[in-house]
């Protein structure tokens, strides 16, 4: 309870600037809850179709890679599928690397939205807290002349308190923000680096070098 109230106080003598930078916290949240989800959904069906795609590679059953790729969720199916059909136009090597490319293209930017505008809420609230420092030292320092010579000294302390609270906010927000904009990003490019492994491995045993897929699985 005592912390619940120290934490009410603190925002209340912020001034009004604590609120946007409030909001951008939200969004943070947000945004942040959103990606995990998405991040950790994808790589589970990655996993899932991988592990089911395996053998059907091995044996080298065209057929029911297709029909696994097409009835799978998976942002990999997706990838796969256009280098699948491809194959059975032209199985080049070629061909075949550019349908995969193709198919990355169609799903990164799924794969990285969003993500970046960790990096800017971070830089929002920085920014917010120290606009709202400066205006509420202006606002003290403009009471200042007005007020009495015996209660300069405790204005100016309150005023500057008041201001120094928006600024604390607004890296309480902007340095964890950064932290999980980086996390993200090392998943998003660890992502996008098994798909890129997944269509080679592909491509290899189309035309007729398997590589086991049980790699890319773990």
């Amino acid at each position: 309870m005592a912390i619940t109230t120290l934490v009410i106080r603190f925002f209340q003598q912020g001034g009004a600037f604590m609120y946007p930078i409030a909001l951008v916290l939200l969004m943070v949240v947000a945004v942040s809850v959103e990606r995990l989800v998405f991040l950790l959904r994808t790589e589970h069906q990655n996993r899932k179709l991988l592990a089911e795609l395996a053998p059907l590679m091995q044996r080298g059953d065209l057929p029911a890679i297709d029909t696994l790729l097409h009835q799978s969720p998976a942002a990999i199916a997706k990838v796969l599928a256009t280098a699948s059909a491809q194959a059975r136009v032209d199985p080049r090597r070629s061909e075949l690397e550019i349908a995969t490319e193709q198919g990355l293209m169609d799903v990164m930017p799924a794969i990285e939205s969003r993500t970046h505008y960790l990096a800017t809420f971070s830089n929002m609230s920085t920014l917010l807290g120290l606009l709202g420092t400066v205006l509420g030292l202006i606002g003290a320092f403009g009471a200042l002349g007005a007020a009495d010579p015996a209660q300069k000294a405790d204005l100016l302390s309150s005023g500057v308190s008041e201001a120094m609270n928006c600024t604390a906010f607004g890296l309480m927000v902007a340095i964890p923000s950064l932290f999980i904009h980086a996390h993200m990003q090392s998943r998003t490019t660890q992502l996008i680096d098994s798909l890129e492994s997944v269509c080679s491995r592909f491509v290899s045993a189309v035309c007729g070098r398997p590589a086991p897929l049980a790699a890319v699985v773990a």
